[in-house]
């Protein structure tokens, strides 16, 4: 089995100090380490609990990652890692924006230390302004031909308009490390918009978000995804996908409103981008 680093993580923890980062094989699966204290468990638990629950309709299970279990990986010492569909491996081209929802990222029964940590780190972004935060993004930049990502630290401190900006600019396609030029929202119809697109998506999620009482997803992200190889012909061929569960916890029948909350913020950020995009296309 031939395992690699995943090329364009966006977020999320990375191989640091000696502990392993994720990995991808040939095979389209995504390899998690499980981490060692309860945040592994209460991962593995969520994704058996999510993947044997009849109620959930098959239209919303695919906003997840297929779970494929547990494995341990050689040259990893062998860790012990969640096995996941490969959300990209079906993507020549990518663009993908990591999208922290909530007003509230720790969860109740969390230490005060954690929630102390939380709380610094929350207040320096648009989590408890806006309900979510953008936790990194990398675009395919079509007129140099490369991938753009701008600094993760960065992007912890923007407020409401950075948000706007970086929405317009994971959907540009002018030269997106010139900070002088404005964003062209070229594929922001395409993207964000029609039958398929993000907004779509993000709707169909709300609408069982506003019903389902099983889970609590406190510190969760919304991957937003598109093709950018064939942009032109073939559509964009955008996904959203819900990821990153190690601070799930059981719904006991009442509505997940700090993750409601910020999907419904977030799919107003969406629409008037793609608002603004149309009536500057008509202009």
């Amino acid at each position: 089995m031939h395992l690699k680093a995943p090329e364009h993580q966006v977020a999320g923890h990375i191989a640091k100090d000696g502990k392993p980062g994720p990995l991808v094989d040939d095979k389209g699966r995504f390899f998690k380490p499980l981490q060692g204290d309860s945040r592994g468990e209460i991962e593995v638990k969520f994704y058996e609990s999510f993947s044997s629950n009849t109620e959930v309709p098959d239209h919303i299970r695919r906003y997840f990652p297929v779970y494929h279990g547990t494995q341990a990986v050689e040259g990893s010492d062998g860790a012990a890692m969640i096995v996941l569909e490969n959300l990209l491996s079906k993507y020549s081209k990518p663009s993908v924006m990591d999208v922290k929802m909530g007003s509230r990222t720790w969860y109740p029964e969390a230490s005060e230390e954690y929630i102390q940590k939380c709380l610094r780190k929350d207040a320096r972004s648009t989590t408890v302004s806006s309900g979510f935060r953008i936790s990194g993004f990398e675009v395919y930049d079509h007129k140099e031909l490369s991938f753009w990502k701008p600094d993760r630290k960065l992007l912890n401190g923007i407020k409401v308009d950075g948000v706007r900006l970086a929405l317009r600019k994971f959907v540009s396609s002018n030269t997106l490390s010139d900070t002088s030029s404005k964003p062209d929202s070229a594929f922001a119809s395409s993207v964000y918009g029609g039958s398929r697109g993000v907004l779509t998506q993000l709707l169909e999620l709300k609408t069982w978000f506003e019903n389902q009482t099983f889970y609590h997803f406190n510190s969760c992200s919304i991957l937003i995804i598109y093709e950018n190889e064939s942009i032109h012909d073939d559509g964009a061929r955008a996904q959203v996908k819900l990821v990153d569960f190690a601070h799930v916890h059981d719904g006991n029948g009442v509505i997940d409103h700090n993750f409601l909350g910020g999907l419904c913020s977030f799919i107003n950020f969406v629409r008037d981008i793609l608002q603004s995009s149309d009536e500057s296309t008509d202009n």
